[in-house]
């Protein structure tokens, strides 16, 4: 996609949006870069969410580009879907991937930026020597499922890791964090490397929604240029 947003991204995660004003709560967060949007099957985890038909008319209606997160079984044969769809960025999860160079391919072919997801349990230096293979490494936070729960410091040295290793190849890749964002998290977030960020209750639990995307964007940004 043309025009890429620079770093720090903000990706509010429409999970935490008003589902009966999907449209409403869209237009809020015109000014953020991406709409974070949370595929779930109920198998890969607990939890069922948006569909591809619910996906194309968030397409249709988002005035931003769509990031979306595939936490589903057999995103080899489903993840290309979302990209035909549309959909700016696709990311599966390396956990549920049998072949993730291949399925990152097929999605960059159709025109999706292609991103690989980690759970918080899931080492990351495999994805070392293909780290090229990818737009996008997203390092969950949290453990996938559900909205609203803690950021999980113990994942800060795995997305380090994977910072260090991205600029000793002088790699691209961008590196996404989802799971607790908020004022008080970003900062390290940002410190340990990331310049993607998915926030849902900090930006939609807000009285002011675009002033919460500013926010964040300063807080990720200050703290980038500190670390």
């Amino acid at each position: 996609m043309a025009d890429l947003p620079a770093a720090p991204r903000i990706n509010p995660s429409i999970l935490a949006a008003d589902f009966v004003n999907m449209q409403r709560d869209l237009a809020k967060i015109a000014s953020a870069d991406f709409a974070h949007v949370d595929v779930m099957d109920n198998h890969f985890v607990p939890n069922l969410t948006f569909g591809p038909q619910m996906v194309e008319r968030i397409q249709a209606t988002s005035p931003i580009p769509l990031d979306v997160h595939l936490m589903i079984t057999d995103p080899d044969r489903w993840a290309p879907g979302y990209a035909e769809l549309g959909a700016a960025s696709v990311t599966f999860h390396l956990e549920a991937a049998s072949d993730p160079v291949a399925l990152a391919r097929r999605l960059r072919s159709i025109g999706a930026r292609a991103g690989v997801a980690v759970k918080p349990g899931t080492p990351a230096d495999g994805l070392y020597d293909i780290l090229d293979e990818f737009d996008q490494i997203l390092v969950m936070t949290v453990e996938p499922g559900f909205g609203g729960q803690g950021f999980m410091g113990e994942t800060m040295p795995k997305l380090r890791g994977l910072a260090d290793e991205a600029k000793r190849r002088g790699s691209s890749v961008w590196l996404q964090v989802d799971g607790g964002i908020a004022d008080s998290t970003i900062e390290i977030a940002a410190a340990a490397g990331a310049d993607t960020f998915v926030a849902g209750s900090a930006v939609y639990g807000a009285d002011d929604v675009e002033a919460a995307v500013t926010r964040l964007r300063e807080l990720a940004r200050a703290a980038s240029l500190e670390s």
